[in-house]
């Protein structure tokens, strides 16, 4: 389908098909299958491949017994440039409804498109301490990955004791001498393989029942302190590090109030990824879809793409 344009308007932009938010395993799966219909399409972001390039181990994932999330984004981005799909780099800031939707990018560019498919994934969840906000950066960090091999040689902290935490740490103790894993919890919450993991490394401590009361340091964050939830006593870890994975919230900032949302913000769609808004489609962990995992994710956008593209051919695009 051709992209059209506005005759009114000297310098009108392009109108896509479809406006893609997100280029993560929902949004670049979109982008696929859309262009693979002809439809003119954009896909917007400013993370490439989401949180799943942050995993360190990604062992389910139809074809790979075992790659790193990162590598697999890399294969991700590969496919898609094949394609030749157009991308532009920014954050989404608005999203508005009309004779066309348009999304307005932090940096003040507008995107039009004949549809919208919502696939900007989930921001990490903050503990919300003293000292977070001023050691980010610093010592509080939200990724493993990417930023552990700073701390080689170093004591470190992981906050959360699901499967993310524990990744974190197994991935973490083969260069940190030791590795404390802090669970508000009774127990820790992760798959079962995990747990056997970290009971075979005895440089991961885990401690249970506890919760961050805050972080400190100087320039650089020098240690945490921990409360235990049944004694109410306080100590401090000694620690250069404390990797926070505790979850996340919908990234949908930019949609508030114009799809509707569940409690937890997540975008509410039907087994078509059709939001209650004609032309704006939802796909991947944005939505109230269960299971937040990368296959499912690719799957839902395949199915956004498909059903914006039945929306566009039935609006006369």
């Amino acid at each position: 389908m051709d992209a059209a344009m506005n005759p009114e308007n000297e310098t009108a932009k392009e109108v896509y098909d479809v406006v893609i938010i997100g280029c993560g395993p929902a949004g670049m799966t979109a982008a696929i299958y859309a262009v693979r219909k002809n439809m003119s399409a954009i896909v917007l972001g400013d993370e490439l491949g989401g949180q799943a390039a942050y995993s360190s181990e990604v062992e389910n994932y139809l074809g790979y017994t075992h790659i790193s999330g990162a590598e697999l984004v890399e294969k991700f981005e590969a496919h898609v440039t094949s394609f030749g799909i157009k991308r532009e780099y920014g954050r989404a800031a608005s999203l508005k409804t009309g004779q066309v939707f348009e999304v307005a990018l932090e940096d003040g560019a507008i995107i039009s498109g004949k549809s919208v498919i919502i696939a900007s994934g989930r921001k990490p969840r903050r503990m919300g301490v003293p000292g977070e906000d001023d050691y980010a950066g610093r010592g509080v960090m939200f990724c493993a990955t990417c930023d552990g091999p700073m701390f080689a040689g170093m004591d470190v902290a992981v906050v959360g004791g699901g499967n993310s935490g524990l990744m974190a740490a197994i991935q973490l103790q083969k260069i940190c001498p030791k590795v404390y894993i802090i669970e508000i919890g009774p127990a820790l919450r992760a798959d079962e393989v995990y747990l056997e993991k970290i009971k075979k490394m005895p440089n991961i401590e885990p401690i249970v029942n506890a919760s961050v009361k805050r972080v400190f340091g100087e320039k650089m964050l020098k240690g945490i302190e921990i409360e235990d939830k049944a004694t109410l006593v306080a100590r401090e870890l000694s620690v250069s590090g404390v990797f926070v994975e505790i979850g996340s919230t919908p990234a949908v900032d930019f949609a508030r109030g114009v799809v509707p949302m569940n409690e937890l913000g997540e975008i509410i769609v039907d087994c078509a990824c059709r939001t209650d808004v004609p032309g704006i489609f939802a796909a991947g962990d944005v939505t109230t879809v269960p299971e937040k995992q990368i296959i499912v994710a690719a799957g839902e956008g395949a199915k956004a793409a498909l059903s914006a593209y039945r929306y566009v051919i039935r609006s006369g695009g």
